[in-house]
């Protein structure tokens, strides 16, 4: 297959999954603006007002990054595993895009893109609404940009093999539900990990979602927990195995044979 009917397959598949998020924009980007509202307006401005400041940021500025990761993580995540059970159970397309000459890596790019666009783009308009509760300092706005850019990629991919193994609609909700969350809540979203006892901070560096909040962290504040060279390796780490296991999955059509 040329690389022109690769980009061509790549651009069919962001296209279509682009597309659906701004059609059904009141499910993919409302709800997670509603939920940021609601974050901010209670964690931080309510609670952080007692609570004052947290490694000598006010509160509100501390929990701003941690609070649009976990929306980034989310949307970039369900994005592509609904996308991909929507193509495999209902609409059944993926079979002709399975028994097409297209590679498998062109097939995982083009899902995962659709996932990346989602969550920077939702990243971005909870970061606005956060304007409205705090004026966030950005201290290495590069540095937002590729942990927003990266951890999309990560969960993109993360929700492309929960979108393959799926049988059924519960089962793109049980990951999100049961494994992201308390893995986001205990990742430092609204706390550091250095008022923890020791044994909960040994055992919180083995959370991937705290090196991504704090790398995140550190783009705003130029401080976190951890040092901003480990949070990138572990991105980097997650998305070189990510992309591994979804290449073996179709390649073996695992999750995919009816």
């Amino acid at each position: 297959m040329s690389p022109e009917k690769q980009f061509i397959s790549f651009y069919t598949i962001l296209r279509k999954g682009v597309i659906r998020i701004f059609r059904i924009w009141s499910q993919t980007l409302l709800p997670p603006l509603v939920t940021s509202v609601l974050y901010f307006a209670i964690f931080g401005s309510i609670l952080g007002a007692r609570i004052g400041e947290l490694d000598g940021v006010p509160y509100i500025l501390f929990v701003v990054p941690g609070l649009v990761m976990l929306s980034v993580i989310t949307s970039a995540f369900m994005e592509v595993a609904s996308t991909f059970f929507f193509a495999k159970f209902f609409s059944r397309n993926i079979d002709e895009v399975l028994v097409s000459p297209t590679p498998p890596i062109v097939i995982i790019a083009g899902y995962i893109a659709s996932g990346v666009v989602r969550g920077m783009l939702v990243g971005v308009l909870v970061l606005i609404v956060s304007l409205f509760f705090a004026l966030p300092s950005i201290e290495h706005p590069l540095i937002v940009l590729l942990f927003l850019f990266l951890s999309s990629l990560v969960f993109a991919l993360g929700g492309l093999i929960n979108g393959i193994y799926a049988k059924n609609f519960d089962g793109i909700s049980i990951i999100p539900t049961f494994v992201l969350t308390p893995l986001v809540y205990l990742g430092g979203v609204f706390y550091s990990i250095n008022s923890l006892p020791p044994l909960w901070q040994n055992l919180s560096l083995f959370n991937p979602i705290l090196y991504i909040i704090n790398g995140f962290r550190y783009g705003f504040l130029g401080t976190a927990d951890v040092s901003l060279f480990a949070c990138i390796s572990v991105l980097l780490a997650l998305t070189a195995v990510l992309v591994g296991v979804n290449l073996y999955y179709l390649k073996k059509g695992l999750g995919l044979k009816q």
